[in-house]
């Protein structure tokens, strides 16, 4: 790749070594590109993620809905590792056709039903067990979902790409999405000056779904980049994110589908409440997926 100036040809043509850390999985085109089955375990939801932001919302989702004890919320968690193309496979596309993680099969009424895009799946939750809703406030729990689902791209894809994953370093995007980020963050910050949580008097999957990208970008978690968007300087989105983080099924939700960080931490797939205790890496001694 060049520094220089480029300019868009009439018609764009894909190169395929295109650089950049997901330069290997990224395409413009849609559908599978081998035959493979997806697994099924034995409980009535099954679940086909990765501990990416988006993914730690449907299993911190589970983990919450089990502690509050929704028994029929049991759930197998089957690891997608992005980065070897198990997003691609017949069975994965089949669920989501836009092969992205998370995806979850409901097998829990008569008719399956396929789910995919992780707020549409944190609704279809709160709303099967009438739980982590606020009734009061739905519109408003509802606004800061969609929020989160529209806002989250500018963090993701573009901050996030263009300071810690891009090829290269040019400071236009990162200024501009800097700047997008930062705004963002003040948009929580002022919303939880007056507020406990995002919508009514209880946590809810609003609360969730921002959590997960937010929450975890102004605890340091994401893109090495805290003391670069002066975090905590937001000190009512920290105090937010802090209270959330402490909640025993959040800390368990971290955990499913992660092949990073340290292996305690790491429970690439879940089939049982017992896992947590008895199959992280450090107990059963396999080397971490990348």
């Amino acid at each position: 790749m060049t520094t220089s100036e480029y300019t868009p040809p009439k018609k764009w043509v894909w190169e395929q070594s295109n650089g950049g850390q997901f330069a290997s999985i990224n395409r413009p085109i849609a559908g599978p590109t081998h035959d493979k089955d997806l697994p099924r375990g034995k409980h009535p939801f099954q679940l086909h993620s990765l501990a990416t932001p988006n993914g730690v919302k449907v299993t911190i989702m589970f983990e919450e809905l089990l502690a509050a004890g929704h028994m029929g919320a049991e759930y197998d968690a089957w690891l997608i590792n992005i980065g070897e193309g198990h997003q691609f496979s017949s069975g994965f596309v089949d669920v989501n056709p836009n092969s992205k993680i998370p995806a979850l099969m409901d097998f829990s009424g008569e008719t399956p039903v396929r789910l995919f895009e992780s707020g549409a799946i944190l609704l279809h939750l709160a709303e099967k067990f009438d739980a982590f809703l606020t009734r009061e406030a739905r519109a408003e729990m509802l606004g800061w979902l969609f929020w989160q689902m529209g806002s989250a791209p500018y963090l993701g894809g573009g901050f996030g790409h263009f300071y810690a994953y891009a090829p290269e370093k040019f400071q236009y995007p990162i200024d501009r999405f800097t700047m997008e980020t930062k705004r963002q963050l003040d948009v929580l910050d002022r919303h939880l000056a007056e507020n406990d949580w995002m919508a009514g008097n209880s946590y809810t999957i609003a609360d969730i779904a921002i959590w997960s990208w937010y929450g975890q970008l102004v605890l340091g978690r994401l893109y090495d980049a805290a003391e670069f968007l002066d975090v905590a300087s937001y000190k009512n989105v920290v105090k937010w994110a802090q209270t959330i983080d402490a909640r025993p099924a959040v800390k368990r939700g971290l955990m499913v589908n992660r092949p990073f960080d340290e292996p305690q931490s790491q429970l690439h797939e879940r089939h049982d409440a017992s896992d947590f205790d008895t199959k992280t890496q450090d107990k059963i001694g396999e080397t971490a997926q990348t």
